[in-house]
């Protein structure tokens, strides 16, 4: 923590998980605005859906791969140059974006908005571990999901009503201005929260010991597993909103709202109950109630639709009660990965990143095409990569027992 961080921030803490929350909105905007164009966009470039799903691939590998460096840069050169080069480069990506007229400039151009939109989300949780003890570090790391949770619900709705009115470029220039205006907003208001003393140096040989270091971890391996890989549970139902809702529920586009309202409310609910339980619970204890949650609702999942056809009126609950248990559980795992090793807060938070984006890239690329055409296969496949994470933590729980035993000090 910076020993002069009540320095920096004089506004209520709550208005800086804003702005940090905002800045993790990059993420699923870049993905959940244009998805409702999926089809028009694959009309207008003459693109095949396999062509349109690399879309999403490089964008999701390009956010995996430079996550690895986002935090490790921000270790050396300071939290807010890192957001303020990303956003930029984002912003000028969304307008590459907007202007492509075939579908391999797009992909480049997405590839590019991954590279960069990562900055955001994981420089902001180092920032978040500079500023505050850990305690009130949950509280805000909570307030960050709940803010982050409205993102993904209000950009289909976004991407579709810029679709329909005005075309498919429009939802890239709207991205455009998105990166401007939080640009701009940084540049003002963030301050640079990495104490001097606290800097890392930067070259090659000590980077490689920090990767080392950390990789060789398994205590860091298993947390890194534990929180990001969960996640493509509910991630992997995203991913096949359009064959999900539209093929197996028989839903309208215009009715799609509700499966986004649904499970963002769930991760909305569990990262304010996450808050509320900071310092009055031991970490593993609350850990434990979101891993519970998941699997009991995955299960029930997988025997529903096991024996009763999928219909929209029982068919999204799941989703959204296993989104619950995930917010639950995320903020505190998040902080565990953190504190394991403080002098590299940001190539732990980028390295966590790159693990849970690799996930969400193979979700992409390789297990939603095969699973999304059968209602089954996609409940089994959100059972298993929930039940990965879980297997993590009990191993940790069992070899290094001692983690998340105490109950952090309330604020």
């Amino acid at each position: 923590m910076n020993p002069q961080a009540h320095l920096l921030w004089k506004a209520p803490r709550w208005a800086l998980a804003v702005l940090l929350a905002v800045l993790g909105m990059l993420g699923p905007f870049s993905i959940d605005t244009y998805i409702p164009a999926f089809s028009g966009i694959a009309v207008a470039l003459g693109a095949t859906p396999v062509e349109m799903q690399q879309t999403l691939s490089a964008y999701l590998f390009g956010f995996a791969f430079m996550s690895l460096f986002h935090g490790a840069l921000a270790d050396s050169f300071g939290r807010r140059p890192v957001i303020l080069w990303g956003i930029a480069v984002f912003t000028l990506a969304s307008a590459g974006c907007a202007l492509s007229e075939t579908i391999g400039q797009l992909v480049v151009f997405r590839a590019l908005q991954g590279l960069s939109a990562g900055a955001g989300i994981v420089v902001s949780r180092a920032v978040i571990r500079d500023m505050f003890p850990p305690a009130q570090a949950q509280k805000v790391m909570s307030q960050v999901t709940i803010y982050f949770g409205v993102a993904p619900a209000i950009a289909p709705i976004i991407g579709g009503w810029l679709f329909v009115h005005t075309g498919w470029h429009s939802i890239f220039w709207f991205l455009t201005l998105v990166g401007v205006v939080l640009w701009t907003a940084n540049f003002r208001l963030l301050p640079e929260t990495l104490h001097i003393d606290q800097r890392q140096p930067f070259n090659v040989p000590h980077l490689m010991q920090g990767y080392a270091q950390l990789g060789s971890s398994a205590r860091f391996v298993l947390l890194a597993l534990a929180s990001g890989v969960p996640f493509n549970g509910m991630f992997l139902y995203v991913l096949s909103a359009p064959a999900f809702l539209g093929d197996h529920l028989s839903l309208a586009p215009t009715q799609f709202f509700w499966f986004f309202i649904l499970t963002i409310s769930g991760i909305m609910g569990g990262a304010w109950l996450s808050g509320r339980l900071a310092g009055r619970i031991a970490p593993k204890r609350q850990i434990r109630h979101g891993f519970v949650i998941m699997l009991s609702v995955a299960v029930l999942n997988l025997a529903a639709n096991l024996l009763f056809p999928p219909h929209a009126w029982w068919a999204l609950l799941p989703i959204a009660v296993f989104a619950f248990g995930w917010a639950l559980m995320v903020p505190v795992v998040t902080l565990l990965v953190l504190d394991l090793y403080p002098e590299r807060r940001g190539m732990a938070s980028s390295m966590q990143a790159f693990v849970g984006s690799t996930a969400n890239g193979l979700v992409a690329g390789v297990i939603a095409p095969l699973v999304m055409h059968s209602t089954i296969l996609l409940a089994l496949s959100s059972l298993l990569m929930m039940g990965v994470g879980m297997l993590a933590w009990i191993y940790l729980h069992h070899r290094w027992p001692e983690i998340g035993r105490i109950a952090m000090s309330p604020p």
